[in-house]
């Protein structure tokens, strides 16, 4: 009889936990195909000038909209592109504000950083290459994604359901730091002895009755087992690793969000077996993890968004004449900033960074950083704000460049290369002056140190 008891009040307590949860969170899912209907020419390594020739995988928008109890909507976004520029994303931002009453910290854009995805531009640039028929494709295809991501993050507002929300995270082992020291400096190659980060964190959405209604995960590597020979339009990994939870969760949504992998490359590399390979690899890692037990989170949601002036380096004539004579990732920026100085134009002294945080109750910390992060930031911003319940994103809001710390820009190597929208080396401070700004948000939403 005390058996029976037991079971039956335990039985109570888990229903009324369950009915506790269901009362915390709404959620919304929307996915949209953004393969191009003409081949255009794809993005992330400088030698590709040429269309895709194949598709390999189809790409995808996808959108997450959650609702905590009090009512307050937010909306992340994955995209399996390169990246979304400020030019590109904050457009989209400000139509979202206007049709969906959203405020600007409550949209999320995230990039997959796949290299064998379309270019993005709104201008018809032919340099490099590129035909004046593929500049105008590739314009009528960024004008069109942009539709796309407000069509998808609208659909995913207007399909708010009662949900469970919870997350966990493992490990997957294919990240490779790729800063190679030689006798010549440091290359792009294999570091085996250097940092990366190889965690893989999750969060599970489940209908009101437990059913499992999507993932988000997390990785932090460069998004490049394909490399400049590759032209098959794809997701490479991160894609390949979305379908295979896919096919294992059928029904579900399955979205990824890179990490702080800005110096870390796929290992091994180079064939499209070793993309579904690495991605078989992280989707094996997530199902297992979603067979496992997860840490509910509740609410509020408190999102907080800020943009942070970080300083850039600052150069006479000289030695900018002087590195135009250096690697080709140092030559190109500073051959521009050059011609800017011949045409009495005064260097930009900082760029103005975009930071999300969003806080998940006392559960989880969001961080999304923006441009190509590298690793040093989750050391350095774990001993800012503390490591537990902690997810750092980046490639997020804006992808303007790399986002060296002050220990790689001391080493120098292509991770040190700075803006890419725009010209400009960030300067040492640059990483103080962004982890205090990470700091301030995390202690705005809400986040106990």
């Amino acid at each position: 009889m005390k058996t029976i008891v037991g079971i039956l009040l335990f039985s109570l307590v888990a229903t009324l936990c369950t009915n506790a949860a269901e009362l915390e969170w709404k959620a919304g899912l929307a996915t949209l195909k953004i393969t191009p209907e003409k081949p255009v020419p794809m993005a992330g390594y400088a030698s590709r000038t040429k269309p895709f020739e194949k598709v390999e995988q189809d790409i995808y928008a996808k959108a997450l909209a959650l609702e905590d109890r009090q009512g307050h909507r937010a909306v992340l976004v994955t995209t399996d592109l390169l990246g979304l520029s400020r030019a590109i994303a904050e457009p989209v931002c400000e139509r979202l504000q206007q049709t969906t009453k959203l405020a600007r910290s409550d949209i999320l854009l995230n990039s997959a950083h796949t290299h064998s995805a379309p270019t993005l531009s709104l201008e018809e640039r032919t340099e490099s290459g590129v035909t004046p028929e593929d500049a105008r494709n590739i314009v009528a295809y960024t004008r069109s994604l942009q539709d796309k991501l407000v069509e998808v993050v609208t659909q995913a507002l207007s399909r708010l359901e009662p949900a469970q929300l919870s997350w966990s995270s493992g490990v997957a082992h294919f990240a490779m730091n790729r800063r190679e020291f030689t006798p010549r400096g440091v290359i792009l190659g294999v570091n085996p002895r250097g940092l990366v980060d190889r965690t893989v964190p999750v969060l599970r959405v489940d209908s009101a009755e437990g059913k499992l209604r999507a993932v988000l995960f997390g990785y932090a590597c460069h998004n490049t087992t394909l490399t400049h020979t590759n032209y098959n339009l794809c997701g490479d990994y991160a894609g390949f690793a979305q379908a295979y939870v896919q096919e294992r969760q059928p029904g579900v949504q399955a979205m990824f969000m890179i990490g702080c992998g800005g110096d870390a490359n796929p290992y091994p590399r180079g064939t499209m077996a070793n993309a579904r390979e690495n991605g078989a690899a992280l989707g094996q890692e997530v199902c297992r993890i979603l067979d496992g037990s997860s840490r509910p989170m509740q609410g509020p949601l408190t999102c907080v968004f800020d943009r942070v002036s970080l300083p850039l380096q600052q150069f006479s004539r000289a030695e900018l004449e002087n590195m135009t004579n250096g690697p080709s990732w140092q030559a190109g920026n500073a051959k521009t900033m050059l011609a800017e100085v011949d045409r009495g134009e005064k260097l930009a002294t900082s760029y103005q960074c975009p930071v999300s945080v969003w806080q998940f109750g006392s559960d989880l910390t969001l961080v999304g950083l923006s441009g190509e992060v590298v690793v040093d930031y989750v050391p350095l911003i774990e001993q800012a704000i503390g490591p537990l319940q902690l997810w750092l994103a980046a490639y997020c809001n804006d992808v303007f460049g790399y986002f060296p710390s002050t220990r790689v820009l001391k080493e120098g190597g292509y991770e040190c290369r700075g803006l890419y929208t725009t010209q400009g080396f960030f300067a040492p401070a640059a990483q103080d002056v962004l982890v205090s700004k990470v700091r301030e948000l995390a202690q705005r939403a809400g986040r106990k140190m």
